[in-house]
């Protein structure tokens, strides 16, 4: 990964490439709880996910998949990734459960709520909270 360091602050990526975090359950695949593992080796990827990810991860975006799965189900979730192709660079595990997140970072963040189908991102203006200036 390709970045620039200015004033020993945080690195920034190189203009146009995104660091794409990405669920997995219900996402990328059908939703299936931690406490059903035995499912998450058999499910099948959605391929207008597999297709849209891999695109941005040929193009230079950074893939992490980001999900609620826990440190010990991480094995079987990278043997599925790669069993079904899909191009990544990390995976972070233990995303907390119950859904409403409100991310607050230093960094810009911009969020895109996944509703059943994967395509390239278009401009869309939306409302937002925001901390008061």
């Amino acid at each position: 990964m390709e970045l620039e360091y200015k004033n020993h602050e945080s690195p920034i990526l190189k203009d146009g490439i995104k660091n794409y975090l990405i669920d997995i359950d219900g996402t990328i695949t059908d939703d299936i709880p931690n406490e059903e593992p035995e499912r998450m080796s058999t499910c099948l990827p959605f391929l207008d996910a597999l297709e849209t990810i891999n695109k941005w991860y040929d193009e230079g975006h950074q893939i992490c998949f980001f999900t609620s799965r826990t440190e010990d189900l991480k094995a079987i979730t990278e043997e599925w990734l790669n069993r079904h192709g899909f191009k990544y660079h990390s995976i972070l595990c233990g995303k907390p459960r119950g859904g409403n997140y409100h991310w607050i970072d230093n960094h810009l963040v911009k969020a895109t709520r996944y509703k059943g189908k994967f395509t390239d991102l278009v401009e869309k203006n939306v409302s937002i909270q925001v901390f008061k200036d």
